[in-house]
């Protein structure tokens, strides 16, 4: 178990430096490639108050940057009902049926990103409605599985920001529902327990952050965003594929 639980930190430098330089990622990544190794119901209590804790710095530092009409008027009303929803649902789900559902959308955004990289493709805007829609989709995978940043980073692709007003207003996105997951966590009993693994994976977020912030000034955030995303894509089939 010992060698485990180094390979979940492992994920957990990987997932939460990549969410240091582009502003999702974190939860995402550690959990698609933890959950080869461990139930996903036990890592999510453990991701979550992470994710906590990088957002509470990294919004400290560039709470500038928040796009607050976008965050208050577009993306927090989908975001707090779907994650809702999802949560209140994911007491019917098995936890066959969500690793395979979270796979398949895993598999579908690596895809997706990999293709438009590789092919330079734009991403074409689309109307209030329709953002809107997809972003309460998201709001439903971030209650079930604590990882709404694909879905949200697809509906917000078509909007024009700037790479620090994106970044930053995603990790409040983040620090904000999860601190809502934390407290239902605390509710439920399932974040006490995960505490102690908590306090010895904090280290390992501020060498991400570290690490993470001397690279989106340093190295091409799409060169590692394409390993990154075959890395997913990999992972996403394995989770995705039937047991």
């Amino acid at each position: 178990m010992e060698v485990i639980w180094i390979a979940v930190g492992a994920f957990v430098f990987l997932g939460f430096t990549l969410e240091a330089i582009t502003g999702f990622g974190g939860t995402v990544i550690a959990l698609a490639m933890g959950a080869q190794l461990l139930p996903i119901q036990t890592l999510v209590p453990i991701l979550v108050p992470l994710s906590v804790c990088l957002g509470i710095v990294m919004v400290w530092r560039h709470r500038g940057h928040i796009d607050r009409p976008l965050l208050l008027q577009v993306v927090l009303p989908g975001m707090l009902t779907g994650t809702a929803v999802g949560y209140a649902i994911k007491p019917w789900l098995n936890e066959s049926l969500m690793r395979e559902l979270f796979g398949l959308l895993i598999v579908w955004f690596a895809g997706r990103e990999l293709w438009r990289m590789h092919f330079a493709s734009t991403v074409q805007s689309r109307p209030l409605w329709l953002t809107m829609g997809i972003t309460g989709m998201a709001g439903i995978t971030h209650g079930l599985f604590a990882s709404g940043g694909p879905l949200l980073v697809y509906a917000l692709s078509g909007l024009a920001l700037n790479k620090a007003s994106f970044r930053i207003t995603l990790i409040m996105v983040w620090l904000i529902l999860d601190g809502m997951l934390m407290a239902a966590f605390w509710f439920d009993g399932r974040l006490l327990p995960a505490l102690p693994l908590v306090a010895v994976y904090l280290p390992v977020i501020g060498i991400g952050v570290w690490v993470g912030e001397w690279l989106h000034h340093r190295v091409s955030e799409e060169r590692f965003r394409v390993a990154i995303y075959g890395l997913l894509l990999i992972t996403g089939i394995l989770l995705a594929w039937p047991r």
